[in-house]
């Protein structure tokens, strides 16, 4: 098929340019599998074939396949509101700057919150060790309800880490469970998105699931902080300082079980029957259409020109990026998922030829596989 040759061509292309060391790019539509392309390696080593079977660090799609989809889910049951501040949830930011803002806020980037700090610091700096601890846990919230606010809640977007991070505690406290049991058992299991997890090489929280083997697991970066090549370890240090388990980054999947999820949305989208509300997931994926400068939704991002999804996705669409490499774009008018997952960070994330090659392997897609089938 010429056009799954072009599409091959542009990732073989990538590699050589060094864009990334290699990457999995996924292609369904109408439900199914059109495109699952291969690309050079896990690393520098030739031959450590990039295999369907590879599991990258998500990075950021973290944020809507475990933190928003777990939220949706309670708030379908009734168990959180998205219109209720979230001190009501996280007790501990009463008092706080950040304890008024609402869950919709945090969700759409309007919390006021700065987008990082580097918190991992500070809890060192307060004699904390890194881990799953409640001490940790509650040295980040102290943390985070001191930052003061960067704008007035609500006046406009700004992309904010530190707003995931309290989301996903919040999942954890609604729940009762941790974000990575709670999400294993509600959303990835359910679905059989398997291995779609946090601290993959890990059994100690979820051991109703396999530990991943670390050959299978594409490497980040070295990382100086932590002293080694970071291969089944979070390469975020916010997210590795809490034990690997965060709303922001932790995640770690194949492409087959990262699908499985994005399948569930546009499902449910389209009205099907799923465990996920058509209501809500509409409210989701669209658009806040009083703050014309922001291209967010609730919790997941929607095209806005110049956007990496190239330029032909139609505006329904709605997607995330993560910092390792990583990409989902989901355009339920074409029925349309588009899966990139790379390690663009390996051996080092100075290297953001990425930012070019998205939009760009999106338009070949779309021209070759969406245009193709009319």
């Amino acid at each position: 098929m010429k056009g799954l040759r072009v599409i091959q061509a542009a990732m073989d292309q990538a590699v050589r340019d060094g864009v990334f060391p290699g990457g999995v790019l996924a292609v369904r539509l109408a439900g199914e599998l059109k495109c699952l392309v291969l690309s050079g390696c896990l690393s520098s080593d030739p031959t450590d074939l990039v295999q369907a079977s590879t599991v990258y660090d998500l990075a950021s799609l973290t944020k809507p396949l475990a933190t928003v989809t777990s939220i949706l889910l309670l708030v379908q049951s009734g168990t959180l509101d998205l219109d209720a501040p979230v001190e009501h949830t996280l007790d501990d930011l009463h008092g706080t700057p950040v304890g008024v803002a609402t869950l919709r806020e945090l969700l759409q980037h309007r919390s006021g919150l700065p987008g990082w700090r580097p918190l991992y610091e500070g809890l060192t700096a307060n004699g904390i060790e890194w881990g799953r601890s409640e001490s940790v846990r509650q040295t980040v919230l102290h943390l985070i309800g001191q930052e003061p606010l960067m704008y007035r809640r609500g006046e406009r977007s700004e992309y904010s880490d530190l707003g995931f991070i309290l989301l996903g505690l919040a999942v954890e406290r609604a729940s009762g469970k941790p974000l990575d049991e709670y999400f294993d058992e509600s959303v990835a299991r359910p679905l059989g998105a398997q291995p779609l997890c946090f601290n993959p090489t890990e059994t100690e929280s979820c051991s109703s699931r396999p530990a991943v083997a670390v050959s299978s697991i594409a490497p980040t970066e070295w990382d100086e902080w932590r002293r080694q090549l970071l291969k089944g370890q979070v390469h975020d240090e916010n997210a590795a300082a809490m034990g690997g388990v965060a709303g922001h980054a932790g995640l770690f999947g194949t492409a087959e079980a990262v699908l499985a999820v994005s399948g569930v949305w546009l499902r449910s989208y389209e009205g099907q029957r799923s465990m996920l509300e058509q209501r809500l997931v509409r409210e989701f994926t669209r658009r806040v259409s009083s703050c014309s400068q922001s291209s967010w939704a609730l919790g997941w991002d929607t095209p806005t020109a110049p956007s990496s999804s190239g330029s032909h996705l139609s505006p329904e669409s709605f997607g995330h990026l993560g910092y390792t490499g990583t990409s989902l774009w989901v355009d339920p008018r074409r029925k349309l998922e588009v899966l990139l997952l790379t390690n663009r960070v390996h051996p080092t994330r100075k290297n953001e030829k990425i930012r070019a090659f998205r939009p760009l392997i999106h338009d070949v897609v779309f021209q070759e596989i969406v245009s193709g089938t009319k």
